[in-house]
């Protein structure tokens, strides 16, 4: 998918990147991503490398870069696809790009709650998600907890779909979050992370949507003075790997590796909650107005948008797969 960016990437890569290198007689696995250090995702991957590190005696070590230093979300994905990267972490969003089913975390308000998309996460549905990649050199390796993606503005409180109507509103590449923001009145404007901060000072974007800890760390609060929890939609992180990186791995590095990593999910959900927590009591104090309001007029803004993803056969398919392991069908 889009050779010549990718043949561009190659030529300016330096070797230092190659992804999986022997290193004093350890196989290195460079992991980039964009958030910064002191995200619940990121401590979750150096978590990770420790467990990897252990368990293979040294033998397999993962190299965590945050921050955008080896680049973007989308360039690091590309990079992942030809090998110069050995693993990333992208939204779920993104990855739709190259998995269509990943599209279905875009629906809104699909989730009954945490506990529903944990046992969505952490089933059949959830591996099926994660293999769809595979076929554009994408491994899906797991879930981390992302939370609920909330509105925030910079001028205008936002109590009612009404209120949307005419602000541009940031949003990532992804063609259910645009669907979502224009079925509720927005303008989608799909800017990356690392320039959002700049574009609502600017004025380029009226507001964003994310979950808490991301509002928070990002320091948009600074700029932005309404946040407004209607929990839209519940889109996880993905932690993906080249599988070029991953068929150079022994089985049992592979088994070491995917434990690893499932170990650092259960551990990046404990840490999520505190950040929720955290988050929203430090936007308060330093004077954002949080704002609950009734979802019901939500809701009922995106039904036809709904309707129109159950038109999609692949789609129908996991919304009704999500829906009978709810709480209501499950108890």
């Amino acid at each position: 998918m889009r050779p010549f960016r990718i043949i561009s990437l190659v030529l300016v890569i330096p070797l230092l990147f190659i992804s999986c290198k022997n290193d004093g007689g350890a196989k290195i696995i460079r992991l980039g991503h964009g958030l910064d250090m002191s995200h619940p995702v990121h401590k979750a991957m150096v978590f990770m490398a420790e467990r990897l590190a252990e368990k293979s005696d040294n033998t397999v070590k993962i190299q965590v870069y945050p921050s955008e230093q080896l680049g973007t979300e989308r360039q690091c994905v590309e990079l992942l696809q030809i090998g110069s990267l050995g693993m990333t972490k992208v939204s779920a969003g993104v990855l739709e790009n190259f998995a269509p089913g990943m599209s279905v975390f875009g629906v809104p308000f699909l989730f009954d709650n945490i506990k529903h998309g944990y046992r969505v996460l952490d089933g059949e549905v959830g591996k099926e998600l994660l293999s769809e990649s595979e076929k554009y050199w994408l491994k899906g390796i797991a879930f981390y907890d992302a939370g609920s993606r909330s509105f925030y503005t910079k001028e205008k409180p936002v109590n009612e779909p009404d209120d949307l109507e005419g602000l541009k509103i940031r949003v990532m590449e992804s063609a259910t979050a645009m669907n979502m923001v224009r079925s509720l009145g927005g303008s989608p404007t799909p800017i990356s992370w690392g320039e959002l901060y700049t574009a609502l000072q600017q004025g380029i974007v009226d507001g964003a949507e994310n979950n808490p800890p991301s509002f928070y760390l990002s320091h948009h609060y600074e700029v932005c003075k309404y946040y407004i929890i209607d929990e839209h939609t519940m889109l996880p992180d993905v932690l993906i790997m080249s599988t070029m990186v991953w068929e150079s791995l022994t089985e049992e590095e592979q088994g070491w590796l995917m434990e690893a990593a499932e170990e650092s999910v259960e551990y990046q959900r404990k840490l999520w909650k505190e950040a929720e927590a955290h988050a929203l009591a430090e936007v308060k104090k330093a004077g954002v107005e949080i704002i609950y309001p009734d979802k019901t007029p939500f809701r009922k803004e995106v039904q036809d948008l709904t309707a129109q993803y159950m038109e999609d056969e692949v789609l129908n398919d996991y919304i009704k797969k999500i829906r009978n392991l709810s709480d209501e069908r499950t108890n």
